[in-house]
């Protein structure tokens, strides 16, 4: 099955399309999909792509003491106590009514848990509250739904020079060296970089060693190995999967690309086109390096999907979860 090409925007609609990188989605992922296109039908929420709210900087109906709750029922999903987290949510939400982002994290952390009751009541409360931010909301669910059902993918996609080529950092050794994993992520970088000549490309990442940002040791490899410096975008203040996508999703829009191919490790292939996408990337291409291919074949386990949605949660930049 081939997932659709997904771009979450602030200013933009949801848009649709053929995506180029192979997608399985698991029997539990179509079920929730089904049962929450219902319930949206139903309310009327699936009318049709909807405009999101701009990002002006300030929070959602968010009020000071609402971080604590929130960072309490994380602690609690972190620890495999779905069910206390979702009671903290509760209460949250029950604490404050007509809070947007309580109602909007509760919908995202009960889709996790599997709480179809918890996610409709979650949902329609938001629309109720502030249609734009239940636009938002389902945007993000579908983008989690998506990436958890990304491959690995080991063959580049075949692209145009709209689309940039983001090749995500990986910590590099006390010299400031490159460290095998992200040399393997490199080199899935080089082989994309001759499938989509024209592409730009950003490589992003900070973690300074030795006084040497991830980003710069890259720049440096790919000049190394034949790719002009011209092509190359560096990013260097990233320190999180999070922080990549939303620098890099800036960047990317400053130099005029419209989607990008994602390139990093298989056991990091799901949370990064997960954070991109709620960044607002338009994704068309996964692509990984060649290490613990086979083992990240299987849909992600119980751990893997905590980071997909934890790091989506905080990609959303609600005021609580950052």
């Amino acid at each position: 099955m081939f997932a659709p090409r997904l771009r979450l925007s602030r200013t933009q609609p949801f848009m649709r399309g053929k995506v180029s990188t192979v997608v399985k989605i698991s029997r539990h992922v179509r079920f929730l999909v089904a049962v929450s296109l219902a319930v949206f039908s139903f309310t009327g929420l699936s009318s049709g792509p909807t405009h999101a709210t701009p990002d002006t900087g300030a929070p959602y109906h968010a009020t000071p003491d609402m971080g604590a709750p929130y960072y309490a029922a994380q602690r609690h999903f972190d620890h495999g106590d779905d069910v206390s987290g979702q009671a903290d949510l509760r209460r949250l939400v029950d604490s404050d009514p007509h809070n947007a982002e309580a109602l909007a994290l509760r919908a995202i952390w009960s889709d996790y848990a599997g709480d179809i009751p918890a996610l409709v009541d979650s949902m329609l409360r938001l629309q109720a509250v502030d249609p734009g931010l239940a636009q938002r909301t389902r945007e993000v669910l579908v983008a989690i739904r998506a990436a958890v059902g990304t491959l690995p993918n080991p063959l580049p996609t075949l692209a145009g020079g709209h689309t940039g080529i983001v090749v995500l950092g990986y910590g590099l050794l006390p010299d400031g060296s490159l460290r095998p994993e992200l040399e393997n992520r490199l080199t899935a970088a080089w082989v994309q970089s001759i499938a989509a000549p024209q592409s730009p490309i950003v490589v992003t990442g900070g973690n300074p060693r030795n006084g040497i940002t991830e980003a710069e040791a890259m720049r440096a490899w790919l000049t190394a190995h034949g790719v002009a410096a011209t092509r190359i975008h560096v990013e260097s203040r990233a320190g999180s999967t999070v922080q990549n996508a939303l620098f890099t999703t800036q960047l990317l829009r400053d130099i005029g690309a419209t989607s990008a191919v994602v390139v990093t490790s298989p056991n990091h292939i799901r949370r990064a086109v997960a954070d991109f996408l709620v960044a607002g990337t338009r994704v068309v291409g996964a692509m990984t390096s060649l290490e613990q291919l086979v083992s990240q074949l299987p849909p992600p386990g119980r751990s893997a999907r905590l980071g997909i949605y934890r790091d989506a949660a905080r990609t959303f930049q609600l005021s609580m979860a950052r």
